[in-house]
């Protein structure tokens, strides 16, 4: 794959992975995260798909203006991006944030040039309802419980400004025993976002409801979880369950199955991912 530039109508420019030849595959990282982690899972699809793994406005190697830090203006960004590439239908993989990403877009544009969705590992609603109980707060997969929550993390992300305290900060989003020193390079990358802004987006996203967005959508879709995951097991099965005919896929635990799966277990991600690409076939919109 080889590393590209767009340039978006704001003068701002983003940093991609592309490579192979076909339906183009849009691959979106999570909150803090960069197409260089989704690199050993790109590679494998490029054999049957032209795809580009983004780094979204001020991750990884894009650049990093002030403004523009909500999920609803990158999900202005992919448009543009699909418009400067000349996209006229694209495949749209999210995870975490990446899926809220989806969601935004999909309700601002709608589904006419997009074909397939791969959801990773999102929670429809990660902040609770007041009169929500456990069964409500575990199908949404709620990961915080008060506005301090949301605070504490944010001001955690603050001052997480070095590779080692970062590293610590990631370690719950991965199986215990997980390598350190792969963990310390994803803290390298997660470093690339600038940690204001980084907190700012994470508040952000941390507020939004996306489950009458996921209500409507009528496209071919993946949804995959992982039983180790922050977000329940029961909220990836409640996306399958409104989507007409979606797939779900819930990685064990002994198999990786954390909020990282695609990195823990690539081979069996990139093996679901693209047998769903191969035989899913579009649906009317």
């Amino acid at each position: 794959m080889k590393r590209i530039s767009i340039e978006l109508d704001s003068g701002i420019k983003l940093s991609a992975l592309e490579g192979g030849s076909g339906q183009p595959l849009i691959m979106i990282p999570g909150w803090s995260q960069t197409a260089a982690e989704w690199q050993q899972n790109a590679e494998k699809f490029t054999e049957h798909r032209r795809v580009i793994a983004l780094d979204m406005r001020g991750h990884g190697e894009s650049d990093k203006p002030k403004n523009g830090y909500r999920v609803y203006r990158l999900a202005k960004d992919l448009r543009e991006v699909m418009d400067k590439l000349g996209i006229k239908s694209a495949d749209l993989m999210g995870h975490s944030m990446g899926c809220a990403v989806i969601w935004a877009y999909l309700d601002l544009f709608g589904s006419s040039r997009v074909e397939r969705l791969i959801l990773v590992d999102q929670a429809p609603c990660m902040f609770p309802h007041a009169e929500w109980g456990d069964e409500e707060r575990s199908r949404y997969g709620c990961f915080y419980k008060t506005a301090n929550d949301v605070d504490e993390f944010a001001g955690n992300v603050l001052a997480a400004d070095d590779e080692e305290s970062t590293a610590e900060l990631l370690t719950e989003l991965f199986s215990p025993g997980f390598s350190i020193q792969l963990l310390r390079k994803i803290a390298k990358e997660n470093l690339k976002l600038p940690r204001a802004q980084a907190a700012q987006l994470l508040r952000d996203t941390a507020f939004g409801d996306w489950r009458d967005v996921i209500e409507r959508i009528q496209l071919p879709t993946l949804v995959v979880g992982g039983e180790n995951s922050i977000f329940s097991s029961a909220s990836q099965k409640w996306i399958a369950s409104v989507i007409p005919r979606a797939e779900l896929e819930v990685v064990p635990t002994s198999e990786g199955g954390s909020h990282f799966m695609f990195i823990e277990n690539p081979s069996r991600f990139n093996s679901r991912v693209s047998s769903f690409l191969r035989s899913s076939i579009a649906q009317p919109k």
